[in-house]
């Protein structure tokens, strides 16, 4: 499989936090969905791809070459969009235009006007009149319009409305539909990731706890609700982690399928992504 990024035993150290071995990879004409509670490590790691923060040890591949040695060239082919926009409040569409077309070397001015008129944003407005959907949308048009291979995004459907987030997830299933483009999306809205993820790589306490194909947690997950008798007679080893509630135990397990085999009265819901997030988090490991 051809990788886009690479992130290989990537390590950093802060006073109250340490990212620890972190390794995760987005392959080519995928989208990787990064989940995690608030300070699990999720915006360190873009940080640390984008060069505002230095890894302390590991190594960065992006279109395989090394981030650290390449990171100017490399830069003019990753798209990089947060959940606030950046851009001088007093400038207006075409001033943003003009700004990048100096700073990327593959601007295309005419794509980037199809995109402002595809999401109908004013031309003739400067930013501070624009609301949070609108900017979040001009900062899309801006990314895409230099044709990145890589685009990562931290947050940056968080805060908007339905409507707009349905919007962006479609241009973002566009992006990849060539097998030659990828996407990271730090998100925690895991209904979006539902939609359009094609795999899921979850970190808590700045380590990968686990990466699977959205379609292997989709299909292959479960959660079991049961009482204390036959929560003590599942057998341990098979569990993922399991939280005990008021009135019953809620069980995560990673092969639903074989446990409506042999416990064919249980209850066995499928497990989404939230659910198995909430249950690593809260819940007690086993």
């Amino acid at each position: 499989m051809d990788m886009i990024l690479e992130l290989k035993n990537v390590c950093k150290s802060f006073d109250d936090f340490q990212l620890k071995n972190v390794s995760l990879q987005v392959p080519k004409g995928t989208i990787v969905g990064l989940i995690g509670e608030n300070g699990a490590g999720k915006s360190t790691i873009i940080n640390i791809i984008e060069g505002l923060l230095k890894e302390d040890s590991g190594e960065i591949y992006v279109f395989h070459q090394n981030m650290r040695e390449h990171e100017k060239e490399i830069k003019q082919d990753i798209g990089i969009i947060y959940d606030t926009c950046h851009y001088n409040e007093k400038f207006k569409v075409k001033d943003v235009g003009k700004m990048l077309s100096l700073v990327y070397r593959n601007w295309d001015q005419e794509k980037y006007i199809e995109y402002i008129e595809r999401f109908q944003l004013p031309k003739n407005k400067s930013l501070d009149k624009f609301s949070k959907g609108m900017k979040m949308k001009l900062c899309f048009a801006a990314e895409l319009s230099h044709h990145p291979k890589l685009l990562i995004l931290d947050e940056a459907t968080s805060g908007l409305d339905p409507i707009v987030r349905d919007e962006i997830l479609e241009i973002l299933q566009e992006f990849i539909m060539d097998e030659e483009h990828g996407i990271l999306i730090s998100s925690h809205i895991t209904s979006d990731l539902d939609k359009i993820a094609d795999y899921i790589t979850f970190i808590h306490n700045g380590e990968i706890l686990l990466t699977k194909t959205y379609d292997d947690i989709h299909n292959d997950y479960g959660i079991i609700r049961c009482g204390q008798k036959i929560f003590e007679a599942l057998p341990k080893d098979e569990i993922v982690a399991y939280k005990k509630e008021e009135f019953e135990y809620k069980v995560l397990v990673e092969n639903r399928h074989d446990f409506e085999k042999v416990y064919q009265d249980l209850v066995i819901d499928k497990a989404t992504i939230e659910d198995i997030m909430l249950m690593y988090v809260r819940g007690v490991r086993v």
